[in-house]
């Protein structure tokens, strides 16, 4: 368990209900498993996406197992089924070339357009504030989660830049960008190098295994997801894949209790302190 700690607070700035409407299978082209809240209150959505030839169904258990705090989940199927198997598998983008070999340098713009698609439609529709709305991927997944958030900042620097006061126009109107609240990469590296003048304010923690885990990430991972992301936490431990066991899922644990929001009765949203391990 992570020990108490206490940690800056801010006033809300968004008025936003205190039970979200259930995202829309009609808005999202993919299949999904939401679970509201434990406790009735949804206030933070962690987002889930699964690792190369996986689907939904064991990251929306997962999610239902965290019982984080005035936490919802979103557990995401990816897009495309992995050709040339019977059993259900699918991938977040093409990975694989005629011969069966992993492709070196995958194209994941298909993923990105759609999760951009489905972040839109829950701050519209759903009423979740960018901040509140965090990411856990599993190896694909993890790329998946990093690059889209990276995605979303370049989007908001972009429409920040427009909407600057020029000499013609001397608005005091100006757009202020948003970042998403937070990405755990679980073993998924970035797929682009980033090029970013303001890197991302979306705090991000890489757990990642050593060599020879056949998941370890190549040499230089960290040091790319450092560039495109301002606040970098890395976990390394030995073993494969996925977080096992109580150790090994606390720092992801303590991450969450420093990054997901609270909400008080007086409007005030704290940070979580204390969460426990997926039981």
């Amino acid at each position: 368990m992570p020990e108490e700690q206490e940690i800056a607070t801010r006033e809300s700035t968004t008025n936003t209900p205190k039970v979200k409407p259930h995202p829309k299978s009609s808005e999202i082209p993919v299949p999904f498993v939401y679970s509201p809240s434990d406790d009735g209150t949804d206030e933070n959505l962690l987002i889930l996406l699964h690792g190369l030839g996986d689907t939904q169904i064991p990251f929306g258990r997962l999610g239902r197992q965290l019982h984080l705090p005035q936490t919802a989940t979103l557990a995401l199927r990816a897009p495309e089924k992995i050709p040339y198997l019977y059993e259900e598998a699918y991938q977040w983008y093409e990975s694989f070339d005629p011969l069966g070999e992993l492709l070196e340098h995958p194209n994941p713009t298909p993923a990105l357009d759609l999760l951009t698609k489905v972040v839109e439609h829950l701050v519209k529709e759903c009423a979740w504030p960018p901040q509140r709305i965090h990411f856990f991927g599993f190896a694909q997944g993890g790329s998946v989660a990093a690059e889209s958030a990276l995605k979303y900042w370049r989007t908001e620097l972009s429409l920040h830049q427009k909407a600057l006061p020029s000499s013609s126009n001397q608005s005091s109107n100006v757009y202020i960008p948003q970042s998403l609240g937070s990405v755990i990469s679980v073993s998924g590296p970035l797929l682009s190098y980033p090029t970013l003048k303001i890197p991302c304010p979306t705090p991000l923690l890489v757990f990642h295994r050593p060599h020879p885990a056949e998941s370890a990430l190549r040499p230089s991972a960290v040091g790319e997801l450092k560039k495109g992301f301002g606040v970098v936490e890395e976990v390394k431990i030995r073993g494969e894949g996925m977080p096992q066991s109580k150790e090994e899922w606390e720092p992801i644990m303590r991450f969450w209790s420093e990054r997901l929001g609270r909400r008080q009765m007086d409007g005030l949203y704290e940070v979580m302190a204390g969460v426990a391990p997926p039981r």
